[in-house]
């Protein structure tokens, strides 16, 4: 039976669906003033045209994609954050929210979505056996990152874009058989990764018609739903559009991928055994990170009971 893993990392949370000894579902959770589901008083600060407007929370900004009857520039109202912000290279898209007639509550924390999910949840420690790690967490963490992700006929390369997120299938022919096992790990990727919002698939161009029905039927057996999709055309290529509450986990490390290894620097640090050495030598991108972070540093020496000596390389 599957179970969620979880861990109340310094700098971030962290989770995995865990089945078999293998990671279905991840998730980090950055410090966010305004997580999904969110209610909160806002007011109205600019009108940007076509019903839509921005919004001040508490000094956040929000959009808003249907300004109520009535509400006029300046006007305080109460909205429910109904999508996350999503990082994009040069600019962020900020959150979005919704008119709501609910009380101002603060959206569920991580450990709470895992909690209403319906799987078990094991809360894990850094003085147990690391079971994240043994299900692949840093092979996760590489495939955010490098996009690099192998599968037994291929490989695929995946690649965050403000329009969407690609998918580029290789591998050697015969390509039905390639396109069928892609369609597959294609799914189980979306899955792991948290893929939201539109998603190109670069599939081998097959010619036969049945076999790209085929691929697509692989597809949707292999994914869960909710999900819209193209047929594969001519030229291998498929769209699915998944709903996007908030970034997938490549946008959201590539988004500061000084920030990424620097939690996972601490995760290590937290989990040596008594006696290691106290001494560690970082790369300056890192280390200035860490600098710059004081509260990081003290959880590290509240978490371990020892301080630890920080240099840059």
């Amino acid at each position: 039976m599957p179970e969620w893993l979880y861990e109340d990392g310094i700098g971030e949370a962290r989770a995995a669906l865990v089945a078999d000894g293998r990671i279905l579902e991840a998730a980090i959770a950055l410090p966010d003033p305004l997580p999904l589901d969110t209610v909160a008083r806002a007011r109205l600060i600019e009108l940007t045209g076509g019903g839509m407007g921005r919004l001040d929370i508490g000094g956040s900004e929000a959009v808003i994609a249907r300004i109520p009857p009535g509400v006029t520039k300046g006007a305080s109202l109460t909205v429910r954050i109904s999508r996350e912000a999503i990082p994009e290279p040069g600019r962020a898209k900020p959150p979005r929210a919704v008119a709501s007639d609910d009380a101002p509550a603060p959206g569920p924390t991580l450990l709470d979505r895992l909690t209403a999910s319906g799987w078990p949840v094991r809360i894990l420690r850094a003085h147990e056996p690391d079971a994240l790690e043994a299900a692949g967490w840093s092979e996760l963490l590489d495939e955010a990152i490098s996009g690099a992700i192998v599968f037994p006929l291929g490989s695929l390369r995946l690649s965050p874009t403000p329009a969407m997120t690609l998918f580029d299938v290789d591998g050697p022919p015969p390509l039905e058989p390639l396109a069928l096992a892609a369609a597959r790990a294609v799914a189980l990727a979306i899955r792991r990764h948290g893929i939201g919002g539109s998603i190109g698939i670069d599939f081998p161009t097959l010619a036969n018609k049945a076999a790209r029905a085929a691929v697509a039927e692989a597809l949707d057996a292999a994914l869960p739903q909710p999900f819209e999709r193209t047929a594969v055309n001519g030229f291998g290529f498929l769209q699915i559009v998944r709903p996007r509450p908030r970034a997938s986990l490549p946008e959201l490390l590539r988004d500061d991928p000084v920030g990424a290894a620097t939690r996972a620097l601490l995760r290590r640090l937290e989990r040596e055994t008594p006696g290691s050495p106290l001494r560690h030598r970082l790369p300056p991108a890192i280390h200035a990170r860490l600098m710059s972070r004081p509260d990081w540093r003290d959880a590290l020496a509240r978490r371990t009971g020892v301080p630890h000596i920080l240099d840059s390389a």
